[in-house]
């Protein structure tokens, strides 16, 4: 009988685990299939391109695979795909315009830049842009000015209200808790730490958001103001007003719009510019399709694109909250180093878009790049920010490339130790006792006490040695006096349009400017660009999932929205090195 059950149910887990490995590799099937179809496309004539402006867009894009299994629908966009895509579409004779469906984006003003600017080349191959939207978000409309008519539902808003900063202080809050940071910094604008130690913004800090708010702004402004004919003035008074709250009917009265429509109406005004009849359909592709299109050159001299975006740490790795993207010191290294003995790879462009982060994982950069240098041509091109210790790991390089909303600068140095003393043996009641050898051998357990005075001075001696290396860093980067370098450093930021004429950058413009430049200094003329590093494949993806914690992540970002970021800064404090080179992560700018 003993013999019969166990028998049973060998059967029994056997079958199970058969059942597991079978439903395994039906998904791995079903993935292959998708992948597999990810052939080369051919465009039929008469084709419209339609760009969704809603979702969340990074600076290098993968198709999400498991979410198409999965039924998610965030609609994350990559910056690399959307910009060859409307390059495709230019050199593409069967695509006749562009649709843009607007939405709501979350991304920065300079990666805003960067897509409309690429619009507006694609127009002057003499194609046609159409924009849409049942309401556009401020940013969204920003880059639908650049289309050749702009249409809106009856019964649509334009958030148009300028821009603001609302900074988060959290220092009453950590107290509550009988928590307090303990600070030492180099920098007068040097704010980051404002949101432990403050109440409100330092007069130096309210001096540099509001030099970068506004000049943002007044480049927001006057590029509408030139593609709508609306005088700059006037787009000030309808913010001040918040004409979203005014009839729609207005908007055309105001001409920020060309007409008011349904978005089955559109399909219309679509069909008479490709001279179609109203009953034919329209042939649209879009992003996902446009990446399987054949486009852009492959042969000839190779540029390197390397992407470098979000924090730097110096060590990566799953947690159980993840915050996306990082730039891990040693990884980045490694990346470089590979490039540089690549002789295949006759310059290297390296896209930063980045608050910064460890100085110690940004020094080691800035090493590799130096290194780089020595061999081939290194073109920096500066998205959204490439501030503090992204300023650092860019400086050696032989030409800087911002856009003119890029946030950069930044250079400055400090540390931030939460003291949780209060906590533990006050509130929860934990005692400490101790015994040392030396006068500092139980230096750091900032569960047991504060930093005293002496322990202070020698953190305030680490830090200055930090910002001295910094800041003489960037002198020979940028080929000054530190003398010079310390009349702009101090932390503070600078919009890209001011970092050019204080020499922090060296020209205004986007990728392809960044890339045409390495190709002058590498004196390229038969040339294409490969993107580094190579997104995952559909198995990385898939192997990266098993075990992965992002639930977690993606229920408390739905639950806390805008806390979300702030919380993952305050959890993530005790997870970084000392000294640390970087801005705000959140500048929360509305």
């Amino acid at each position: 009988m003993k013999n019969f059950l166990k028998q049973v149910l060998a059967t029994i887990v056997g079958l199970i685990i058969f059942g597991a490995i079978a439903g395994v590799m039906g998904v791995v099937s079903i993935i292959g299939m998708i992948a597999s179809g990810e052939a080369t496309q051919k465009v039929s004539d008469n084709s419209v391109m339609v760009l969704n402006l809603s979702g969340v867009i990074e600076e290098q894009g993968q198709e999400n695979i498991l979410g198409q299994l999965t039924g998610n629908t965030v609609n994350n966009l990559g910056l690399d795909n959307i910009l060859s895509a409307i390059k495709k579409a230019k050199n593409n004779d069967n695509i006749k315009g562009i649709y843009i469906e607007a939405g709501v984006l979350q991304t920065g003003y300079a990666t805003m830049q960067e897509i409309r600017n690429a619009l507006l080349d694609f127009k002057k191959s003499g194609k046609w842009i159409v924009a849409y939207a049942d309401s556009y978000s401020q940013g969204t409309y920003y880059i639908a000015t650049a289309a050749d008519k702009i249409f809106i539902n009856p019964k649509g808003m334009i958030d148009w209200h300028g821009l603001g900063s609302q900074p988060q202080f959290y220092k009453d809050l950590m107290a509550k808790f009988g928590v307090r940071y303990q600070v030492v910094k180099v920098g007068t604008y040097k704010s980051f730490t404002e949101t432990y130690t403050e109440d409100k913004m330092s007069d130096a800090n309210r001096t540099q958001v509001s030099a970068f708010i506004n000049g943002t702004w007044n480049n927001v402004r006057k590029a509408v103001a030139e593609s709508r004919k609306i005088n700059p003035d006037s787009l000030n008074a309808y913010a001040d007003r918040l004409i979203i709250f005014e009839p729609t009917e207005n908007l055309l009265k105001y001409k920020m719009v060309d007409g008011l429509i349904y978005s089955d109406q559109v399909k219309n005004e679509v069909k008479k510019l490709l001279k179609i009849e109203k009953d034919r359909s329209i042939n649209q592709i879009g992003l996902a399709e446009m990446a399987n299109i054949k486009g852009g050159k492959s042969t000839g001299d190779q540029i390197a694109v390397y992407y470098a975006y979000g924090s730097i740490v110096q060590a990566g790795g799953a947690s159980l909250f993840s915050q996306g993207h990082s730039i891990v010191g040693p990884d980045v290294c490694k990346d470089l180093e590979d490039l540089m003995n690549d002789d295949n790879v006759k310059a290297v462009v390296i896209r930063v878009n980045s608050g910064g982060g460890d100085a110690y994982a940004s020094e080691q950069i800035w090493h590799q790049v130096a290194e780089l240098k020595k061999k081939k041509p290194v073109v920096i091109s500066m998205g959204d920010y490439a501030a503090s210790g992204a300023y650092y790991m860019s400086c050696p390089a032989n030409w800087i490339v911002a856009q003119p909303n890029t946030l950069t600068g930044s250079i400055g140095i400090f540390a931030a130790i939460p003291d949780m003393s209060g906590l533990i043996t006050q509130k929860l009641g934990v005692k400490f006792d101790e015994v040392k050898t030396n006068r500092n051998s139980t230096f750091g357990n900032v569960m047991a006490r504060p930093f005293n005075d002496e322990e202070l001075s020698y953190l305030q001696g680490y830090v200055n040695r930090g910002y001295q290396l910094f800041r003489q860093r960037v002198a020979d980067g940028r080929h000054q006096k530190t003398s010079d370098i310390e009349k702009i450093a101090q932390g503070r930021v600078w919009l890209g349009s001011d970092a050019l004429k204080i020499k922090l950058v060296d020209q205004l413009g986007g990728l392809d400017d960044a890339v045409a430049k390495a190709a002058s200094l590498a004196k390229l003329t038969d040339y294409h660009t490969k993107n580094y590093p190579a997104a995952p494949s559909w198995t990385d993806q898939f192997l990266a999932s098993v075990g992965r914690k992002s639930y977690l992540d993606e229920q408390l970002r739905l639950t806390l929205g805008d806390l979300y970021e702030p919380f993952m800064m305050l959890k993530s404090m005790n997870e970084r090195e000392v000294l640390q080179a970087r801005i705000p992560f959140v500048l929360n700018i509305k």
